[in-house]
């Protein structure tokens, strides 16, 4: 709950300290005392939006800070663990938010800096304010029927059905695509069969174009190859007494009687020796490359042939050459699903049939269980407005199936609030039946009987005697 508010320098607080404890709490005084600006004030630590207007003049920045007990709150100490703000004992929490004269703005949580929207997301949690606003959004269906289901606890069972519902249709969506398809059916699986012969008929293995562009490469250029290739053998080993291995071999020899006389030789005929053998080694390699080179010019045009119709295949499908393998697999998928459309068609249906016996099953769950919860709820609004200046009326709760007869993600029906502010007058809509002062009071009825099934602890009534006084106003 709330405990603790603090303000400085807001609007036309200079400094204010509030502390809190538990029942109810009253703040009276004349219009234009402040009160309101307090529940201003709190809300910006909830954070809502600000600008620099609320900075007192003269004043660099306003800044507000709201402490909470949470220990009876597991929302917020969820919250605050999955964000690691938490403390030891887990049972405070101070909201933090400044605002500067230029419009800059920081909100805080346990002394961490975060983002507004962490401001509001824990805030929802920790405190429920209804203002003068909320009379007017009474009047809107939406929120009639948010406050019958939170009243009757229905977010599971509306998250079940809105599951449901997202399924149904996205399985609907996915018929409906498949029997567009299946109109183009035949035309379709022509092409594709041919396409996909095609292809198949290419036969085209991973890596193979860049294989054949290198093999393309070394048959047009064989004969340079061989030449140079002839013309280094010989230069290093052929050449009888003239290559560099025999030369190397006589000079190593040489040196070799020398090292005996001075042994800072060592390391140059070691060298030498290294080197005469890598010669012989690079000579046998060489040799052998030349004995395996293929010179066959009938490769050489099979290798162009094939890289021609890979390349028009790659032309004629808009793709690049080492894209063909990955594209036919893609053309073969999409074969076998037009090829057994009839049967994933039949699927769906089946699916779709299933999907909507669920979606009707848990929209009757959720109609009976507003049903009931209206009946309650209507009781108790009815109670609660007699000792509120309006002895004799009565308040219900109609539940009107759609006029479109279509399903929606929150149900069948539509929930509409009905009012009798005087006996013997028939029930009417809300919005057509209350006065200004009526709507505050029937507002105050119905917010401190929804307020029973909530879970947020501090509960804020702003403004709650608009349009009374007397005894009513006591009774407020």
């Amino acid at each position: 709950m709330l405990t603790h508010i603090h303000i400085r320098d807001f609007t036309i607080i200079d400094q204010l300290e509030l502390d809190l404890d538990k029942g109810m709490t009253v703040l009276t005084g004349e219009t234009g005392a402040g009160k309101s600006i307090i529940i201003d004030a709190l809300n910006l630590a909830l954070g809502n939006r600000a600008d620099s207007g609320v900075v007192r003049h003269g004043c660099a920045r306003t800044e507000i800070s709201a402490t909470f007990d949470i220990s009876a709150i597991t929302a917020a100490q969820t919250w605050l663990t999955e964000q690691e703000m938490d403390v030891e004992d887990n049972s405070g929490c101070v909201l933090r938010r400044t605002i500067t004269n230029e419009g800059r703005s920081k909100g805080y949580i346990n002394g961490s800096a975060v983002p507004i929207q962490s401001l509001q997301a824990l805030g929802d949690t920790l405190v429920d304010i209804h203002g003068q606003h909320e009379h007017q959004s009474l009047l809107k269906n939406d929120m009639q029927r948010q406050l019958l289901d939170d009243y009757a606890g229905h977010a599971s069972l509306l998250t079940q059905l809105a599951t449901t519902y997202r399924r149904w249709k996205a399985v609907g969506a996915e018929l409906d695509t498949l029997r567009s398809a299946t109109q183009d059916r035949d035309t379709r699986l022509d092409m594709l069969r041919y396409q996909v012969h095609e292809l198949e008929t290419l036969a085209l293995n991973e890596n193979e174009v860049n294989a054949l562009e290198e093999e393309r490469t070394r048959l047009a250029n064989s004969g340079r190859l061989l030449d140079t290739c002839q013309t280094a053998l010989h230069n290093l080993y052929e050449s009888d007494a003239n290559d560099i291995f025999t030369v190397l071999g006589r000079t190593l020899s040489e040196l070799e009687q020398l090292r005996t006389l001075d042994g800072r030789l060592s390391s140059a005929c070691d060298l030498l020796n290294s080197a005469h053998v890598q010669i012989e080694e690079s000579a046998n390699e060489l040799r052998h490359y030349r004995d395996t080179l293929d010179l066959d010019p009938a490769r050489l045009t099979w290798v162009e042939q094939r890289l021609d119709t890979i390349h028009q295949l790659a032309r004629k499908h808009r793709t690049a050459p080492i894209a063909l393998a990955a594209l036919l697999t893609t053309l073969q998928a999409e074969l076998s699903t037009i090829e057994h459309s009839d049967e994933q068609l039949q699927h769906l249906q089946n699916q779709l049939s299933a999907l909507a016996n669920t979606y009707f099953e848990q929209a009757r769950q959720l109609s009976a269980s507003r049903t009931r919860a209206a009946h309650d709820f209507s009781a108790k609004v009815t109670g609660g407005m007699q000792p509120l200046g309006l002895a004799g009326a009565r308040f219900d709760i109609a539940l009107q199936p759609l006029t479109t007869n279509i399903p929606t993600a929150i149900g069948m029906e539509r929930v509409e609030f009905l009012v009798s502010t005087n006996p013997g007058q028939p029930l009417k809509p809300l919005s057509k039946v209350a006065s200004g002062g009526e709507l505050s009071r029937i507002s105050l009825a119905i917010q401190v009987i929804a307020a029973r099934s909530s879970h947020i602890p501090t509960l804020i009534f702003d403004e709650v005697d608009t349009g009374i006084g007397g005894g009513v106003a006591e009774t407020v």
